[in-house]
């Protein structure tokens, strides 16, 4: 899951970033609006969450240009203001949820998980690829009812090949997809994850070219059955 944090205050950005990292979340960072807007433009997000008063383009109106472009992934808006107007405003630009400053982190990230599950459909909450079952919420992943231990970023690979299927992924769509914008690593990365991925799943029964090299061309899932 990708999310978009859009905060000028560099201190709380960080500290947030952290925080959404350790819940396994791929966050990259904007510290204004126009910034955040050319990420949206570029990547799809699972969530944004965006202070109101920004720089260059305020929370508000980033959140309306949003909306009007046909970007409906949930928003969560973050203020200093408690007042009624002040969330009506946010609601009224097209927020799905309202958090004043202070907040408790817990209930920030308990109201980002209840936001990213509203936003997916039903069928997408466990996804399937003949006898391997994945569930995003609960990062459970078996094969044949073996469970499997997967790393952080194992289990973004493997849930961002079941969500494609047969469609072919290079490692550069990979890279985008799970590493955050600002320190992105090589792509012999993402060759070593997928060879541990590809060992772990090999121990739980799945045959061995369960995920496919397509040569040249990056990797995809084999034919279910």
């Amino acid at each position: 899951m990708r999310i978009l944090l859009v905060e000028d205050d560099h201190h709380l950005a960080t500290s947030l970033s952290e925080a959404l990292s350790a819940q396994r979340y791929t966050v990259d960072v904007a510290y204004d609006g126009e910034m955040a807007w050319q990420q949206i433009r570029m990547l799809p997000y699972d969530l944004t969450l965006m202070d109101v008063t920004l720089p260059q383009l305020n929370g508000l109106a980033l959140c309306q240009r949003m909306r009007s472009h046909g970007v409906d992934s949930p928003v969560l808006m973050l203020t200093a203001r408690d007042t009624s107007s002040d969330k009506v405003a946010g609601l009224d630009a097209g927020a799905d949820a309202y958090m004043v400053k202070p907040f408790d982190l817990e209930e920030l990230i308990a109201q980002i998980r209840a936001l990213i599950r509203r936003g997916q459909t039903s069928a997408s909450q466990h996804l399937t690829w003949g006898s391997l079952r994945l569930n995003p919420s609960t990062y459970e992943v078996s094969y044949q009812d073996t469970p499997l231990r997967l790393t952080p970023k194992e289990f973004a690979l493997l849930e961002l090949l079941m969500r494609h299927g047969r469609r072919v992924l290079s490692r550069h769509f990979m890279l985008e997809s799970i590493w955050n914008l600002e320190d992105p690593p090589g792509e012999e990365t993402v060759k070593a994850h997928l060879k541990a991925l590809r060992q772990k799943l090999r121990q739980a029964g799945a045959p061995r070219n369960l995920i496919e090299t397509v040569h040249g061309l990056g990797y995809r899932l084999a034919n279910q059955g």
